[in-house]
């Protein structure tokens, strides 16, 4: 039995027999033509639509590439969904149901005829049909393996070399396939060391799902094979026909003139790494615990240990009552709390903590960003240097660059039946994974047995729709980022019995002195034409034990101790493909239960949301270990068999999981909201920041008004969606109680009060970051926003600062960042990503000033900060930091990037697709939208 939550009995056994029919067939050789399959019934009935830009091709020749660099063209379908996509900020506010499609695409099953722009049958057992609008590849099989076949083939064509780079981050090898620009040096020494494997390894992880995943494990894997090997023999035909994606060239991985060169054939191991990358920064949660501890230190010395403890309790925030719900009608699911008595926390001593170093034995350019550029063959001068900022600038891929939080991204709004218009739920959802060009995801339909769906995969592992829709429901999913990752204390030792160090290579398990295990990888680079950054190599090297891989060093109570990372998804990084497999397949997935029993397949932390004709539903996925009784997850522990978790084996690094019924689910609430916020009383937050003020308050006022009013329609729900996405949180929910506070007492310098009187106007107006034209480039209420922009970060420390002392301030800011506006390039997304206010100081500033203005606060901060709970010296400060932020021009607060001019406001905020590739595109207006984002309301069921 798989080690997650599975299916009833009843339903795991007809499940098996429907399945074992479909084995028999699943063979690579059954590629001859079988019968036409039954037409599959579309019930949804035009009422489905969704939207990805830039667009679906993601490939393009050299001469395409060079064109785009030279002319500013684009090959076809790569940029055709920019601009309705972008349209949706200025057409919102008049958006009816019939102007759905100006902004969404018809995402209904098939291409009618007059509507076919291509078909290519690479083998006889299927066929990619590509539509004219959106050049989407609609793949139809009659047998199993021709229709996966197909998906990877189409993988292929649209997402070459983004899935050759995806799996080489997966693996640690960026630089040495890419080039050595210190930003691909940073992503893959950020990226490698939370899932570090050998070849072996993954080769166990493919292992582990045929033999511990029963017949659909064995289906899971014959579906990955027929997609790798569609991958391969696109890439093989694309490698001949030399209409292979430009890049190859430019990197110097095939000579443009003769051909020779080589792209490395795809194999399962592959699927692996890149499902490593993807769940493990969309579907992650937890960790953290050492940065947490220094917190708790920090604070501890400053107030004493019991109220220490107390200050650093109340930020953060484990369940805080005032916190936005999903699951809003007071069901609770407790989960990762803080226990009455705590047993084994291992708080290090007063700085003893070192992190673990990574980078070693460094030549050339290692760790510069030394350029030595090549001298181009005159055509192709153009494109030289694309990839002198890397292939991924840093900081641009979510959870990536210097200090990033991990993200929890995308957005999810759902209306029951009978609060709409129609009867029928309605859902406006989809992931938020940042702008690239092309885009992570790719759209694609899959007809075949025991498979009927359209939606978005991440490329690469597009076996399957991973949100999308089936013929009669749809479903969707945004990042939970519950408390899946532990930080355990292995004390030292050394075999001969001498004394330790912090620098020992042995650790005690279960009472033996026992050796870590080293991992390496030895990446070197020369400068090519795409990358001009000098030849230069390093090793990177980690650490790894049965309690996962050493993060840092420190001592506990004089002894020398390895803090570890324990994730439950390591070693099953692409298990979760059991669960997709479900979603995908008509028989099995009829109603929301039975759903809701596919999505508890998902190992990785994700909120799933479904809605069919009937009902709108809600399942929160994880492999969520049982923790042994008294343990904080939220600090340290050490690392003894009494605090393991329940039945730990680190051989598979399996454990005891809660059951279905513990992780958070819900069918039929009034109205569902998530915009990776908390998920329900109980379920404690794995980190600092969620508070009182979040930004899924955006989505939960507008959808509960909507909801109170009653007759909501997929036009009044989508306009919610783009109006919560254009709000700055901060005008919105904090700028009335600072108001309030400045108000206090009239403002007597006229300079001063003039700004305070922009700041309300512009909250009278909706606190929006709107172009006061459509095209204008430039914001209605553009110095307010300035303002603000400029006032946050320091209106946060005038506050706080004086209270917390520098020490505490400092760590508890590491511990959450105080910002993260859309032009804050610190985020952890970067600069132009669109994911906005998601990590930030809003509840703490929130409850500190209604305690100030002697309003009720659920859960307060231990102590008032601002003014040192005086109003009149709250109004002070505040006023200080106001005056101060008012003179600091723009080209200071936005100062201007490879993108955007000093000063430009609102390029500062814009979306930019980042290339990953040699296509670049156009800058487009700040959203705070979901990348890849559907309209459902099915009027039928089956």
């Amino acid at each position: 039995m798989p080690p997650r939550t599975i299916m009833s009995t009843a339903a795991a056994t007809a499940a098996v027999l429907a399945l074992g029919v479909t084995l028999l067939a699943a063979a690579p050789q059954s590629g001859a033509a079988a019968a036409e399959p039954a037409p599959v019934t579309d019930y949804c009935q035009g009422q489905c639509d969704d939207i990805l830009p830039p667009g679906q091709n993601g490939n393009a020749t050299l001469v395409e590439i060079l064109g785009n660099k030279a002319f500013g063209t684009h090959p076809a379908h790569s940029d055709d969904q920019i601009d309705r996509y972008d349209g949706l900020v200025a057409g919102h506010t008049a958006l009816t149901d019939q102007k759905l499609t100006d902004f969404f695409n018809d995402a209904s099953f098939g291409v009618p005829k007059d509507r076919v722009e291509s078909v290519v049958s690479p083998r006889a057992d299927v066929t990619i049909t590509r539509d004219k609008a959106t050049g989407v590849p609609h793949i139809k099989g009659t047998t199993r393996y021709g229709t996966e076949f197909g998906a990877g083939y189409a993988a292929g064509q649209d997402r070459l070399w983004l899935m050759d780079l995806f799996r080489h981050i997966g693996r640690g090898q960026l630089t040495s396939f890419a080039g050595g620009a210190l930003a691909n040096q940073g992503l893959e020494q950020q990226f490698w060391p939370q899932a570090p494997y050998t070849e072996a390894d993954l080769e166990a992880q493919v292992a582990y799902i045929r033999t511990h995943e029963g017949p659909r494990g064995e289906q899971a894997m014959a579906d990955a094979q027929a997609y790798v090997d569609g991958i391969n023999a696109y890439r093989d035909k694309s490698k001949n026909g030399r209409y292979f994606p430009g890049e190859y060239v430019l990197t110097g991985k095939i000579d443009a003139i003769t051909n020779v060169g080589e792209i490395e054939p795809f194999k399962l191991t592959d699927l692996i790494s890149i499902a490593s990358v993807v769940g493990g920064q969309f579907g992650g949660g937890g960790g953290g615990e050492v940065q947490a501890a220094l917190s708790l230190l920090s604070a501890q010395q400053k107030y004493g240990v019991a109220e220490g403890t107390k200050v650093w309790e109340s930020f953060r925030q484990r369940n805080d009552p005032e916190a936005v719900l999903t699951v809003h009608d007071g069901t609770a699911f407790p989960y990762a709390g803080k226990p009455d008595k705590a047993r084994g926390t291992a708080l290090p001593d007063a700085g003893s903590v070192t992190a673990e170093p990574l980078v070693f034995d460094r030549t050339g350019s290692a760790g510069t960003d030394r350029k030595a550029p090549v001298k181009a063959p005159a055509n192709l001068r153009k494109a030289q240097g694309i990839y002198d900022d890397g292939v991924i600038p840093e900081g641009s891929l979510p959870g990536s660059g210097s200090g990033a939080q991990k993200r929890g991204m995308s957005n999810a709004l759902l209306v029951s039946g009978k609060h709409t218009a129609s009867g029928n739920p309605i859902a406006v959802f989809g992931p938020q994974t940042g702008y690239f060009a092309p885009q992570l995801m790719m759209l694609q339909e899959l007809q075949g047995p025991g498979i009927s769906a359209r939606g978005v995969s991440f490329a690469g592992v597009g076996m399957y729709v991973q949100m999308g829709r089936g013929q009669d429901y749809a479903w969707s999913a945004t990042s939970a980022g519950q408390d899946i990752t532990d930080t355990y204390a292995i004390e030292l030792c050394e075999p001969d019995g001498s004394a330790p160090t912090k620098d020992s290579t042995h650790y005690r398990y279960r009472g033996t002195c026992t050796a870590m295990e080293t991992l390496e990888r030895t990446n070197s680079w020369k400068p090519t034409v795409a990358d001009s950054t000098a030849e230069g190599s390093y090793r990177m090297q980690v650490r790894r034990t049965h309690y996962g891989v050493v993060t840092h060093r420190a001592t506990v109570g004089g002894k020398p101790v390895a803090y570890t990372s324990l994730r439950s998804t390591y070693r099953h990084e692409a298990d979760s493909i059991i669960g997709f497999q479900m979603f995908n397949d008509p028989d099995l997935v009829k109603d929301a239960a039975s759903f809701q029993r596919a999505a508890s397949n998902i190992d990785y932390a994700f909120n799933w949301f479904y809605a069919d004709s009937r009902t709108a539903a809600y399942y929160n996925s994880g492999m969520n270990p049982v923790r042994a009784a008294g343990v904080d997850p939220a600090l340290p522990v050490k690392a003894e068999r009494a605090y393991e978790w329940k039945d730990f084996d680190p051989a598979a690094n399996t454990a005891a999981y809660t059951s279905f019924a513990e992780h958070p689910n819900s069918n039929g609430q009034d109205y569902y909201v998530s915009w990776n916020n908390k998920q329900a009383e109980g379920y404690s937050a794995a980190g600092f920041g969620l508070g009182a003020v979040h930004r899924g308050d955006l989505l939960d006022d507008r959808v509960a008004k909507l909801v109170a009013e009653g007759g909501v329609t997929r036009a009044s729900l989508t306009r919610a969606m783009a109006e919560a996405g254009i709000t700055d949180l901060r005008g919105e929910q904090l700028l009335p109680e600072l108001l309030k506070v400045i108000r206090s007492r009239p403002v007597t310098d006229p300079e001063l009060n003039g700004v305070v009187q922009q700041l309300e106007s512009w909250r009278a107006a909706g606190s929006q970051r709107r172009e006061n034209g459509s095209g204008s480039h430039g914001y209605a209420h553009a110095d307010a926003i300035r303002v603000m922009d400029a006032w946050w970060p320091r209106l946060v420390e005038a506050e706080f600062r004086p209270g917390l002392g520098d020490d505490l301030y400092r760590e508890l800011t590491a511990a959450l960042a105080t910002d993260e506006s859309p032009a804050a390039s610190h985020g952890a997304s970067g600069a132009h990503s669109g994911s906005a206010f998601q990590y930030g100081w809003w509840g703490f500033v929130d409850k500190d000033l209604r305690k100030v203005l002697g309003q009720p606060v659920k859960g307060p901060l231990a102590r008032t900060y601002c003014g040192g709970g005086d109003l009149g010296g709250c109004r002070d400060a505040l006023l200080a930091s106001l005056k101060e932020a008012a003179a600091q021009p723009a080209t200071q607060v936005y100062p201007g990037d490879d993108t955007c001019k000093a000063g430009d406001q609102w390029c500062a905020d814009a979306i930019v697709h980042r290339a990953l590739g040699g296509i670049s595109q156009k800058t487009i207006h700040w959203q705070n939208r979901p990348t890849y984002q559907q309209v459902v309301e099915f009027p039928a069921h089956r």
